[in-house]
């Protein structure tokens, strides 16, 4: 019998709405790690320009990527309150935003490509590769935010299905992109590290056009692309998305400045730091993708206007989640260098990135504790309370942190990654508290 089947109706709901999530989450950084592998064959440059040039990326579009909170907000709210037919409006509001802001947003960077990337690292043979990478990745900025709007709609009608089918093409497209364009196949040059930046954006693309098509099939009746958002959603949504999409700029902006500051302690450092938070992405992202299902749950239930159960259904979530994450990292604290070989191929490298390994495994499930209540909080409509918590935990103390345990003191990798692991731990009593303590529930959506 499926172990689902032996589970109690509310255990049963949330594992359904998630797990989909789940699988598509833990594939795409699943395929971070393959793009990962198919680069390290190259070296430590090339996987140190590729790493530094994905966080930029990720810095760029992490903006825009606020509007999914936005949309999925309302749109569970919407279905909670029983207006069906006007849950895709929000989506319509996110797909404009998204062209508004990330058309312009890709011409501007991409000029300036050049001159910021070198912001990140000193070493010149990193600059050389990371910069073409960056700009090839730029290219995919506009459609990664129609995407994520397009999550924040599946995720809050309960059809999560189809964005991990989504994410199953663009993977598949990838991959394929990947062996062509990085290692000259079927005709075409050997591109080397950019060939994969140029893989990734052209996939992206490829995703964006199927979600409409799954717009078109799935969500007409709940008006895809048959009336503009008024005013007021706009507002509503901009108010929820803009903390949000600050919240997610400066978390990438942090990530990028922590390479910088492991930039310090040396190029090998970097390379194996690349592959660390690849790693702790893949552990991690299953309960950012349980917080995600929280975030339904908790924006139907206030829709219904059943305070009680939207909190209980966050400490429910939380429960679950932990309980899951934390067994996917086990292998993680007992075997970190089985998994390191498959992605570091210097000895040196690989004996740097062990012992990180083991910390962030030790902490994945304390991590996914404050990884649940912070989107079951932009569920319910807590976008700024959750920027001000997230962006003063990690540039306050973290990152000031990391750069004198590290660089400053001289205790390296090791010494960074304590401090990661800490900084994540008191994030997430923080959020436990505001969840069991704060007014989150009277917001209006």
């Amino acid at each position: 019998m499926p172990l689902v089947a032996l589970l109690d109706d509310r255990k049963r709901r949330i594992l359904t709405l998630a797990l989909p999530i789940v699988g598509g989450m833990v594939s795409q950084n699943v395929l971070n790690l393959v793009d990962a592998a198919m680069v390290g064959v190259l070296g430590d440059a090339a996987l140190a320009a590729t790493g530094l040039g994905s966080f930029a990326f990720f810095m760029s579009m992490a903006f825009i990527t606020g509007l999914s909170s936005g949309v999925q907000a309302m749109s569970a709210r919407r279905l909670g309150e029983g207006r069906e037919d006007q849950t895709a409006i929000p989506l319509n509001g996110g797909l404009i935003l998204a062209l508004g802001l990330g058309l312009p947003l890709t011409v501007l960077l991409f000029h300036a490509a050049p001159d910021l990337y070198p912001l990140l690292i000193d070493d010149p043979e990193v600059i050389e590769i990371g910069t073409p990478y960056f700009q090839a990745r730029l290219i995919g900025l506009t459609a990664v935010g129609m995407n994520f709007a397009f999550r924040g709609y599946w995720n809050g009608v309960n059809l999560s299905r189809l964005y991990m089918r989504t994410l199953v093409l663009m993977h598949a497209v990838n991959i394929f992109l990947n062996w062509v364009l990085i290692f000259g196949k079927l005709g075409m040059p050997a591109y080397g590290a950019v060939g994969a930046g140029m893989a990734t954006a052209a996939s992206t693309w490829v995703g964006m056009i199927y979600y409409v098509y799954m717009g078109l099939r799935y969500a007409r009746g709940a008006g895809f692309l048959r009336g503009l958002p008024d005013a007021g959603t706009i507002r509503t949504m901009l108010r929820l998305a803009v903390p949000s999409g600050l919240q997610q700029f400066f978390f990438a902006a942090g990530m990028t400045a922590l390479f910088r500051i492991v930039a310090l302690v040396g190029t090998a450092e970097v390379a194996a730091a690349n592959i660390l938070i690849q790693l702790l992405l893949v552990a991690i992202l299953p309960g950012i993708a349980f917080g995600l299902a929280a975030a339904s749950l908790v924006g139907q239930a206030l829709g219904r206007g059943d305070t009680a159960d939207a909190r209980r259904w966050g400490w429910e979530v939380v429960r679950l989640a932990a309980l899951i994450v934390g067994v996917i990292a086990l292998p993680g604290l007992f075997a970190p260098e089985l998994i390191l070989m498959g992605f570091l191929h210097d000895p040196e490298t690989l004996a740097l990135a062990s012992a990180p390994l083991r910390i962030l495994a030790a902490f994945m499930a304390v991590d996914t504790v404050g990884m649940v209540l912070l989107n079951a909080l932009l569920g319910a409509g807590d976008t700024r309370k959750v920027m001000l918590v997230s962006v003063g935990m990690q540039w306050f103390l973290f990152l000031p942190a990391a750069y004198l345990i590290g660089p400053v003191l001289g205790y390296g990798l090791l010494g960074i990654f304590v401090a990661q692991a800490a900084y994540r731990g008191v994030q997430a009593l923080i959020f436990a508290g505001i969840w069991h303590w704060g007014r989150w529930y009277e917001i209006d959506v």
